[in-house]
């Protein structure tokens, strides 16, 4: 049964979900605490700050980030999406990009879905049929001028008419969904620390340029389905999934 606080309508229509947690700040700020020490550089010195892009993670899901990964708000959503059960729990937050107000920026802010489908020898492709769906997770507050993940609003119809069940490379599959969603409204996943969003593993996305002075946080995480996607598929309304009613 689904959840009626969950605006499973707007998650239809847009190809994402914010969810507000500012109960989750404290641990968003713990969590960036620790992360800075791996770094191995100051939030208060700007000039130790040397490349626009450092990628870390989260691989133990200890501490604070078990606390976000274990998010009630969180579970009530993906349960009202994707079902009970339908769903495997986060043990960790995966890969953390941060992002600093360094230039020139990285050449890294093509338009993409991520990869969504394992494949014989163990490496991912893209494919109507995904067995994911993505989670970002903001461990800073993110504001429009630090380099907020840029969203194709709707354009997870416009990929999912395009896709079929043969798995594609990560390059071919980014040029098809920019060509097919160019048209669609950009926005820009802003928020306070201990944010979330979830997105259709079709929702078109970018990184974005830092246009301001804080570093930017944020957990970008494979939620593993127990079944892959398919239009109508199990607990889940067809037009969720579906390249329908666009």
């Amino acid at each position: 049964m689904v959840d009626v606080d969950v605006d499973v309508a707007a998650f239809e229509r847009d190809g994402y979900l914010k969810i507000s947690q500012p109960e989750l700040r404290g641990a968003a700020e713990a969590a960036r605490a620790q992360l800075w020490r791996r770094l191995g550089v100051s939030p208060d010195d700007p000039s130790s700050w040397t490349e626009p892009v450092v990628w870390t993670s989260d691989m133990t899901g200890s501490g604070p980030f078990a606390e976000l990964t274990g998010s009630a708000p969180l579970a009530r959503v993906l349960d009202a999406l994707c079902g009970t059960g339908g769903w495997q729990p986060r043990g960790a937050l995966g890969n953390i990009p941060v992002r600093f107000p360094v230039r020139p920026s990285a050449d890294d802010r093509g338009w993409h879905i991520d990869m969504n489908t394992p494949l014989p020898d163990g490496g991912w492709a893209i494919s109507g049929r995904p067995h994911t769906l993505l989670l970002l997770t903001l461990l800073s507050d993110v504001g429009p001028d630090d380099a907020p993940t840029r969203i194709r609003r709707g354009s997870h119809r416009d990929v999912a008419a395009a896709l079929d069940e043969v798995p594609v490379d990560f390059i071919a599959a980014g040029e098809l969904v920019d060509r097919v969603s160019a048209a669609r409204p950009v926005v820009a996943a802003t928020g306070s620390a201990g944010d979330m969003y979830v997105v259709h593993p079709f929702t078109v996305h970018a990184a974005d340029e830092h246009r301001g002075s804080t570093p930017r946080f944020m957990a970008q995480t494979p939620v593993v389905l127990t079944a892959p996607l398919r239009p109508g598929g199990p607990s889940v309304p067809a037009r969720v999934w579906s390249g329908d009613g666009s």
